[in-house]
Parts: C-alpha cells; sequence; structure tokens
C-alpha cells in the first residue's frame, strides 16, 4: 500500500540557517512514527509543513493522497494536531471544550463526541472540571482528545510529555497506544529515547536538520557493530602485587580478541581499572572475560552488561552523546 504521508526533499530555510535539509520520510497507516532528535534538530518545523503551518521552501508532501503544499485546507480536515504548547480556555469544562472544537470542525452532535473522547483518554470523570482544575498530565491528555475530535485520518503530536512527570509521562503513553488502536495513524515527535523505544514502530533520527537514520527500534540498533556493552572494574587481590596502569595484563590488546567483542578499552579508576568492551554477543564475551581474568590473576567487580540503545545509535551516527537538555530552544 502506498505511504499515507510520503515527504520528499523537503527543506526550510530562516535567512542563513537550515532547519529542515532535504528530509525524505514515508509513514504507514496504521503505525505510530516517531521523529527522534534532541532540541534544534528540525522535528517540529518538520512537522509543522506536513501539517500545512509553514511553507516549504523545497520538496514536495503528500498525506493521503492530497498535495499538503498546495491543498493545506483540505490536508486540516482529515488530520488531527496537538501542538507543543496548546492554550485551553480556563473557565470551559473538559465537555465543553470537545464540543467547542467539534463545532470547529463542523462535527454534527459536536458535544455527543464528548463522552467517547474523554473515555479514550481516560478523563471520563472529568468532563465536568474545568481545565484549571486539571493536572499538567490531564491537559496534556485532553489536547489529544481535541485533535481526534474530527476523527482524523492521522494525528500529530508534538512532544506531548515534554515536562510532565515520569508517572504522568508514562500513563499518556497508555493514551497514544489508545489513539492507535482507535484506528489513527500517529506521528509524533519527541526527545526522550525511551519514549520512541516504546511507543513507535518505527523512527526517524533527526539531527541537524536531517534524519540521520530511519527504521525500526530494534533495525536502528541491529545496525550498530555493536549491540550490547559489557562493564567492570579490573582490580588485583589481596596478596598479588598491584601492577601499573597499563600493564599488558590489562591492557586494551588483552581484551579486544575476547570471542565478540568488536572494541575494548581501559581507563584509570579509584579502585583499579575501568574496563568497557562494545560485542556482538555478551554472554560469549562474559564467559571469555571470565576465563581470562581466571588465567591473569585478575578480579572483575562491578561487572555488568546493558544491551545497546537508542542513544549508541545517535553517537554512533553522529559521533557525539545525545543531549535531551540542549540550549537551543528551537526544535
Amino acid at each position: 500500500m502506498p505511504p499515507i504521508i510520503d515527504v520528499k526533499n523537503l527543506t526550510k530555510r530562516y535567512r542563513n540557517h537550515i532547519a529542515v535539509d532535504n528530509v525524505d520520510l514515508e509513514v504507514q497507516e496504521g503505525e505510530i512514527f516517531g521523529i527522534l532528535g534532541p532540541n534544534g534538530a528540525g522535528k517540529t518545523t518538520t512537522l509543522e509543513m506536513i501539517e500545512g503551518l509553514r511553507k516549504p521552501d523545497a520538496g514536495s508532501i503528500t498525506v493521503d493522497g492530497i498535495d499538503a503544499v498546495n491543498d493545506s485546507d483540505r490536508v486540516r480536515k482529515i488530520i488531527g494536531v496537538q501542538l507543543q504548547s496548546t492554550a485551553l480556555f480556563p473557565y470551559l469544562t473538559a465537555s465543553e471544550l470537545v464540543a467547542l472544537f467539534g463545532s470547529f470542525y463542523g462535527v454534527t452532535e459536536p458535544r455527543n463526541r464528548a463522552p467517547e473522547l474523554l473515555r479514550l483518554v481516560d478523563l471520563e470523570d472529568k468532563s465536568a472540571s474545568r481545565v484549571e482544575e486539571l493536572s499538567g498530565g490531564q491537559q496534556q491528555r485532553l489536547s489529544i482528545a481535541l485533535a481526534l475530535v474530527n476523527t482524523p485520518r492521522v494525528t500529530f503530536l508534538d512532544e506531548p510529555t515534554t515536562g510532565l512527570d515520569p508517572h504522568a509521562r508514562r500513563n499518556l503513553w497508555q493514551t497514544i497506544l489508545g489513539v492507535r488502536e482507535a484506528g489513527a495513524t500517529v506521528v509524533l515527535t519527541t526527545h526522550y529515547m525511551e519514549e520512541a523505544e516504546v511507543l513507535c514502530d518505527r523512527i526517524a533520527i533527526m539531527d541537524g536538520g536531517k534524519v540521520i537514520a530511519c527504521n525500526t527500534p530494534a533495525g536502528l540498533i541491529r545496525g550498530l557493530d555493536a549491540e550490547a556493552t559489557v562493564t567492570a572494574t579490573i582490580i588485583r587481590p589481596v596478596g598479588v602485587d598491584p601492577v601499573p596502569t597499563r600493564d599488558s595484563a590489562t591492557t586494551d590488546d588483552a581484551f579486544s580478541n575476547l570471542p565478540g567483542v568488536v572494541a575494548a578499552d581501559v581507563s584509570p579508576h579509584e579502585t583499579g581499572n575501568r574496563l568497557t568492551l562494545k560485542t556482538r554477543d555478551a554472554q560469549t564475551s562474559i564467559m571469555g572475560l571470565l576465563e581470562l581474568a581466571a588465567e591473569r590473576s585478575i578480579v572483575l567487580e562491578d561487572l555488568s552488561s546493558s544491551r545497546a540503545t537508542l542513544e549508541d545509535v545517535f553517537l554512533a551516527r553522529t559521533g557525539r552523546t545525545y543531549e535531551e537538555d540542549d540550549p537551543d530552544p528551537a526544535s
């Protein structure tokens, strides 16, 4: 089937700054598609062009077969949008707001949509509560309900959990999964790695206005040379003479040939040397590491392993760590 969203060569400039640089994206019907990246990566600008809120300087966008650049009014009728910052009328109740937004879209009997939508976002018991009486997480869930009032083909959620505490964030994740289960395609932006990995069927990672990778979360991780990291502190047992920081028993080369290992690093640590192994097979590498430790009379403390994450993907693609709290306010 053709993609429900098809973006080709999308570009947006602001004077000498290229906010979105020749981006291609395809979103399939029924999936939760994530656009992940640090602040300033170009996520929101990309979303706003697809939604018809900004004109691109170059490129094409189709949404459900409609040219979103030249026929943005038609596109707005079939999409729902939850903006990064939504100002709601504080003295209206949740039910009244759903009815009001329904009237904007020409929904027949818009008041009848309120119970269903508030139930979907777990706010049924808040239908008579004013916006000012709702918590931050409840207001975010209400804004998602408002984005669904016209039964959209595609729902856009722009950093929907920003500013929420961990508990409220996870509650909102369930709401977003419910939106997809109700039949809508979901496109969301986020700068939270865990959120993208939990929610999204596929993820486009953006940095510097470009899409640097796009795949399923598992596919992105499989694309790395190493799918896991093994760490340990290397020390000498009591009664054994300490060795120089970089002796032959504890240098990088001593561990780089262990099975599965693609990179080894040994660095000074308070109680010994800190060992970090990048490996394709954590179990096999750990077994080899224990054998090597026994042969060379070294003790391993704090031995642990962790699978690769989307942050490792970002590091591999860009050569720098992922910073969620980038000071650049543009996104």
